[in-house]
């Protein structure tokens, strides 16, 4: 691995230039709001840019972690509860096709924990292997492999078990009956 002194500003323009989208991404996630997504992705540099000799290739698993990290301090200083994924910013959440589906899943996330939601979101979010994901949770990829298979079973089981919330009601108005039957 390079020092941190043959890792000038061109190296840390080149890694924020190709992954400052992915960690904005990775914030809007986990977070309400782009301002704080923002502000993740900056934190998340600056300790890039401070221990540029320690970041591997590939960096972004890495820059994961410490998002990760970052985003567990804030919550330990505020003794608060985690905020919901935001599923809802996701770009499948755009499209109506399975809304329905996509609001049982989203409502079965909430309820597994911290751990089992990262491991979810880190693979399908934010499609990293299993190996990459071990990076960012500071795991052998055996025990990430594991993580993922119980998450994914809790999910299964919980979505099973939430009910299919109500759709929201409609603006358009129902259509007019029409007679069936009968002679003129």
């Amino acid at each position: 691995m390079d020092d941190a002194n043959d890792r000038d500003a061109g190296w840390f323009r080149d890694v924020y230039a190709r992954h400052y989208a992915d960690v904005v991404r990775y914030g809007l996630r986990r977070l309400d709001g782009t301002a704080a997504a923002e502000e993740l992705a900056q934190e998340v540099f600056l300790v890039a840019w401070r221990r540029r000799g320690e970041v591997p290739e590939p960096a972004l698993p890495w820059l994961y972690g410490v998002g990760r990290r970052l985003l567990a301090n804030h919550r330990r200083a505020r003794r608060t509860a985690p905020a919901p994924g935001a599923l809802g910013d996701h770009p499948a959440a755009d499209r109506h096709d399975g809304l329905t589906e996509l609001l049982a899943v989203r409502a079965a996330l909430t309820r597994l924990s911290d751990d089992d939601q990262e491991i979810l979101r880190l693979v399908a979010w934010e499609q990293l292997s299993v190996a990459e994901a071990a990076l960012v949770l500071s795991c052998g990829v055996t025990a990430a492999r594991v993580r993922l298979h119980r998450a994914r079973r809790r999910l299964t089981v919980l979505v099973a078990d939430t009910p299919a919330p109500a759709p929201a009601p409609s603006s358009a108005r129902p259509p007019a009956p029409t007679r069936t039957g009968g002679t003129r």
